[in-house]
This record gives C-alpha cells, structure tokens and sequence, in this order.
C-alpha cells in the first residue's frame, strides 16, 4: 500500500463528509472590502445569491447606475441600489421595454422614466429597516409615479408618493391608470420574473379584468396566465415589488416555493376580510408557536462581517 494510495483514499473519502450547513457545499470566494459607491463584483470571480430572498447575502454585486434610458434611481443614499447582475440587467431591459411601449401605445406616461426604489445592499443582508426580502440581490420596487424629466439628486433623495389605492373602501382611487396595468403585466410575463407583489385590491382589479375577457368567451381569456405571479401583499399600493428567480446554476441560492397553480384570484375574499378589520374567531386553546431563528448560510459570515 503506497502513500499515495492512501492518500487518495482520505480524499475522496473528506468529500462525502457532511456539513451542518446547507450552503456550505460551494466554495465562495473571498471578497475585498468596497467601498460606497462600488460593488464587490471585481473582487468576486462570479456572482452568488447566498440562502433565500429573506435570510441571505449576495456576492459579486452589481451597482445598477443612478439614471439610465427609461429609469431614475431614488433615494441612492440609503445604498441600496445593488443586486445580482441579472437583476440589473433585467432593470435596465425591463425599463426600455416600458418606455417604448409606452410611446408606440401614445400613453400619457410615455416619456416619462420609471423610479427605481429599495433593491439591496452591496453585499446584501438585512436592511435596518423597511423590509424583510432584498437580501439576495434579486429583489427590486419599481414606483407607480414616474418622473416626466431628469431630477437632480436631491429631488430624488425625497420622491413623492403615488398611493393608487382606497384602503378603506377596498377599491382603487382615481390615480390608478391604464399603465400600471401594463407595468405589472409586461414584468409578469418575463420569464426570468417569479413574483410580483402589489396591494391586494390591484389584485382584485387585474382579476376583474380577466373575469371580463373569459365572460365575453375571447381566445384573450388564455393571455391572463401570467396573474398567477401577482401576488397580493400587505401595503405596496404605491410600488411593484419585482423578484426574480434564482439565476440558473446558482446552488447557493434557494427558490421560493411555487404559487399554487390558477390564476390566484380566489384569495381576494381573505384579504378583504383582514383589510377591513374584521377579525376571525381564534383558538384560544392553540398555543403559540416558537418564535424561528434564522440563522444565515455560512458564506454569509465573511461577507457581511
């Protein structure tokens, strides 16, 4: 038995060697430190989204520029404006799509540039405040209100809100237009696209439109596939939140469990119901379930540190 047969044998046998962490399989390099305004995708030989939308990290990010055809960013103190490549470029694409639809369509909103909000941190992680989601880099929210010229930074800094929703009423106010409509639809019919969040009475209101075109028996009845990743959600009735699938090869990145097949619509009832306050009866028996830990995948540490 020579030492080299040895020593092959303890190799293959420290590759079946199994780990606590289950994002620990793929060796992540080691990124530099960066400075405000650059990301650390030079620093990392590929681009990682590390864990899942809500409790990970991202390496080899991507600063999306401040202004660009079709789009503003807001509020680029708050440092947010990273993501995974494929984030980016689905911003910089997604933006030139809605602007040149927007002029062959001759829409009131045709020359005016989308406002791109939170979308994540250099490196990722938690926010301080504001969300739960955007650790990864593959989360973006896209404003309803567009802007009709170029702003200067520090009109940018204190955007105003476009609220397109009665929440009392559960119906939508008169701000809402024909464009948002458009906005959501084109977003979800991206392939890359997973989730769309908006308020639930946008739901209720794409719903609608699609209970009208199966009524009247149109072939269009089959074009209202792409509903089923517009997702209800508390708040978002001045913005979109966009999130994207994890990018194809990404063994660090976990997905979110798919929507249930169908267009979604019949969850509009239960969201009325918590909107308008009235409460269900509880089990009082129930006891309460043990608040979770998460704990980050282990790449994370050495990113975020």
């Amino acid at each position: 038995m020579t030492l080299k047969w040895v020593l092959s044998v303890l190799f293959v046998l420290s590759s079946f060697c199994c780990r606590a962490n289950v994002w620990s399989d793929a060796k992540m390099p080691s990124p530099a430190p960066l400075s405000v305004h650059q990301s650390d995708a030079s620093s990392v030989e590929h681009s990682y989204a590390i864990g899942s939308y809500a409790n990970g990290c991202l390496a080899g990010a991507a600063a999306l520029p401040l202004a660009g055809e079709g789009y503003q960013v807001i509020r680029s103190s708050r440092n947010r404006f990273y993501g995974h490549p494929d984030l980016i470029a689905f911003i910089q694409g997604f933006s030139k799509q809605i602007h040149t639809f927007s002029y062959h369509n001759q829409q009131s909103s045709g020359y005016q540039d989308l406002l791109i909000a939170d979308i994540s941190m250099p490196r990722g992680g938690t926010f301080t405040s504001g969300h739960a989601s955007h650790q990864i880099g593959l989360d973006v929210d896209i404003w309803f209100r567009r802007a009709a010229q170029m702003q200067t930074l520090a009109r940018r800094e204190s955007p105003e809100e476009l609220d397109v929703v009665n929440q009392g009423a559960f119906k939508l106010n008169d701000n809402w237009q024909e464009a948002h409509a458009e906005m959501i639809r084109l977003a979800a019919l991206d392939p890359k696209v997973a989730r769309i969040f908006v308020n639930p009475v946008i739901k209720q209101e794409l719903c609608r439109r699609s209970l009208q075109v199966s009524l009247s028996g149109s072939t269009k009845s089959k074009e209202y596939s792409w509903l089923n990743k517009v997702r209800p959600w508390w708040g978002h009735s001045f913005h979109m939140h966009v999130r994207l699938h994890c990018p194809l090869g990404d063994s660090l990145c976990r997905n979110q469990q798919a929507p249930r097949p169908g267009s979604g619509c019949e969850d509009i009832g239960w969201w009325k119901r918590q909107l308008s306050g009235v409460k269900q009866p509880t089990d009082k028996t129930k006891k309460p379930e043990a608040k979770h830990v998460r704990v980050k995948p282990e790449q994370c540490a050495q990113l975020l540190k």
